[in-house]
């Protein structure tokens, strides 16, 4: 149990600290940010307090907030994305999900890049939308969410392989 807590430490810090000293200043094509910070939600163990992953998807937006300057915009897509996160994984995962014993690491390749693409792009509209605050300017819209979708998926894929254990 402490190690799960201990675990979750470190992957919020580290994640946090990738994002603000290195992705957040990356600049792609001069409008593409990755976001790989969101893999703090992924990882996140599924049968947890949901008052308490909903605190910490919170603390982690605002700390990214903080040292990137964005006046709560990662805050609102990060609890977007932490309360719509078991609907996902219902869509996802289907009844697997409601089993007391599920782990994401039980589930197909297929269903985890699925359940990340969607994290992903649910939390990039929220924060897109938010940001821009215009429908006038939907095709700009688009155009941030789709490209910075892609980067993230990309970037949050080449680490998921990197940190996540290979099955025997």
């Amino acid at each position: 149990m402490t190690s799960n807590y201990f675990r979750n430490i470190i992957r919020f810090s580290l994640l946090a600290l990738v994002q603000v000293l290195i992705f957040n200043r990356m600049n792609f094509f001069g409008f593409i940010n990755p976001m790989v910070y969101i893999l703090f939600l992924y990882w996140y163990p599924i049968k947890e307090n949901r008052a308490l992953f909903l605190a910490t998807g919170f603390l982690l937006g605002f700390t990214i907030d903080v040292f990137s300057d964005t006046l709560a915009l990662h805050s609102a897509a990060t609890v977007t994305i932490a309360y719509l996160r078991p609907t996902i994984m219902r869509f996802v995962f289907g009844v697997n999900y409601e089993f007391q014993n599920f782990k994401l690491s039980n589930s197909t390749t297929a269903q985890q890049i699925t359940f990340l693409a969607l994290l992903i792009i649910a939390h990039h509209l929220v924060f897109f939308v938010l940001e821009i605050f215009s429908l006038a300017n939907f095709l700009l819209i688009l155009k941030k969410v789709f490209a910075t979708v892609a980067a993230s998926l990309i970037l949050c894929l080449l680490l998921r392989s990197l940190f996540t254990e290979a099955k025997e």
